[in-house]
């Protein structure tokens, strides 16, 4: 039995996650111009995990986790963080921010297509049309974008894994039986996932590590990647995951690549094309359509 109905708290978060990971796309394409993508990403987790750890230690929350529920920690964090680090920090490098976040959220799809194939799930027909409504409204988006993602294949290639990743680590979230907090989850995620990108950065990116380089809009992207994405948007999103359904959890943050796509234009000059408004138009009556109360809420999809 799942839920898809928010509190006004949740909303509220909801909102905030939606600003704070749309508008990072065009930061951390800022940062990974300058730093190099798994360097880049391991100097954020090495920032945050201080903070994370603090969290939990003010809340009184036992950091550790049973042996016996080692194993569904490692799964929660390779589908949520570790895969979708590797590949978005890899993805954005090649493709626009924008082009990267449409790729990437597409992540509704793929968690209705597993939810079917993997769950036997049968969504009832708002969540259908909501998702029907995404699908039109990520194709219009990736209508004007066509020819410059064609010719970045591997960014494509990179983006989608990350979205079918990220997709099935909702499913894992929303199912799970570990008995941790959202902040213990987080810390260890975190770990897990600096474990991977560190050994990348130092097998792949030490000739390229430059600390002179970096300059502020760079160093900017560093820390609000360390401890906004980390300290905030990170912690809202497995609360909102655990709240959700899969899928509805998805569609829910579907305004997050139109942020990224708007706020990219502004900020690195990105074009944009008559389809974003059209798309918009899909993303809010998606939202819409799996967020906003009925007098009857089916409760299961």
């Amino acid at each position: 039995m799942t839920t898809d109905r928010l509190s006004g708290r949740e909303l509220g978060g909801l909102v905030l996650l939606t600003v704070l990971w749309g508008i990072n796309w065009p930061i951390m394409k800022t940062g990974v111009s300058v730093v190099a993508p798994m360097t880049f990403r391991s100097i954020t987790m090495l920032l945050a995990l201080p903070m994370l750890w603090w969290m939990i230690r003010a809340a009184g929350e036992p950091i550790r986790i049973a042996r016996e529920h080692w194993a569904e920690m490692l799964l929660i964090a390779l589908f949520n963080l570790v895969i979708w680090y590797v590949c978005v920090m890899y993805g954005v490098s090649l493709l626009s921010s924008g082009r990267a976040a449409i790729l990437g959220y597409t992540m509704p799809i793929w968690a209705a297509v597993l939810g079917m194939i993997l769950y036997r799930e049968r969504p009832g027909l708002r969540l259908a049309v909501g998702v029907l409504a995404a699908a039109g409204g990520v194709a219009l988006l990736m209508a004007s974008e066509l020819s410059a993602i064609s010719g970045s294949p591997g960014g494509t290639a990179l983006m989608l894994c990350a979205a079918g990743a990220w997709a099935y680590g909702t499913h894992l979230t929303r199912r799970r039986r570990l008995p941790a907090s959202i902040k213990v989850m987080t810390f260890w995620s975190v770990v897990l996932a600096l474990v991977v990108c560190s050994g990348l950065a130092i097998a792949t990116e030490l000739d390229r590590w430059q600390p002179a380089a970096i300059n502020a809009p760079a160093l900017f992207a560093l820390l609000y990647n360390s401890f906004v994405v980390f300290g905030v948007a990170q912690l809202l999103w497995f609360r909102l995951a655990s709240t959700l359904s899969p899928v509805a959890s998805g569609l829910s943050v579907l305004m997050i690549p139109v942020i990224g796509l708007f706020s990219g234009a502004w900020a690195l000059n990105e074009p944009l094309h008559w389809q974003d408004g059209a798309a918009l138009a899909c993303v809010v009556f998606a939202i819409a359509m799996v967020l906003l109360p009925t007098r009857a809420r089916a409760g299961a999809v």
